[in-house]
């Protein structure tokens, strides 16, 4: 094992990933040390199980699956995730696009089995079907639950921009939302 500076290591990993998808569109962002591809939603399995088996780049852990919710883009979604190589200690940033009238992507559970609960997690949150998921079902809100709390229109809603029944309520110190 030879330690591999930030510039090289992201070198090797553009390198590596035009060469292997030749078709795939890596918009890259660096900030602060950290790197981040934005990329089409149909290869998020190709690609994330390359950049694990790889051996010049082995992102062997998958820290986070998230998503953000940008409301009014025609994207409406970002599924976020957060890979790290063991060995080169390194974080990488994926990110995919899922708009809202095929609110789903392929579930990278298979890639890592870690996945398997972050994903579950932003399907309750979200709303985001995860393709081929071994078990997509809530984690954290009751099964009876109707929505999903972090789409921004429900946050919205429970917080007084939901119309009139809501109207001013929880907005002042010492209030509450009821559920």
């Amino acid at each position: 094992y030879k330690k591999i500076d930030f510039m090289e290591l992201k070198e090797t990993i553009l390198k590596n990933l035009k060469e292997r998808f030749t078709a795939v569109n890596f918009e890259e962002i660096e900030f602060r040390g950290e790197l981040t591809l934005t990329f089409d939603k149909k290869y998020v399995v190709e690609v994330c199980s390359f950049l694990k088996e790889n051996p010049d780049l082995q992102f062997n852990m998958c820290i986070d699956v998230t998503a953000i919710d940008w409301a009014k883009r025609k994207n409406r979604f970002t599924v976020v995730y957060q890979i790290y190589s063991l060995n080169h200690k390194f974080r990488l940033r994926l990110k995919c696009n899922v708009d809202e009238s095929d609110c789903n992507i392929n579930s990278v559970s298979s890639v890592w089995k870690s996945a398997n609960w972050y994903e579950r997690e932003t399907y309750d949150m979200y709303g985001i079907s995860f393709n081929n998921h071994p078990d997509l079902r809530r984690i954290l809100t009751h099964e009876a639950f109707q929505g999903h709390p972090l789409r921004i229109g429900l946050v919205l809603q429970l917080h007084g921009g939901g119309g009139d029944r809501n109207k001013n309520r929880g907005d002042r110190p010492g209030e509450s939302l009821s559920w």
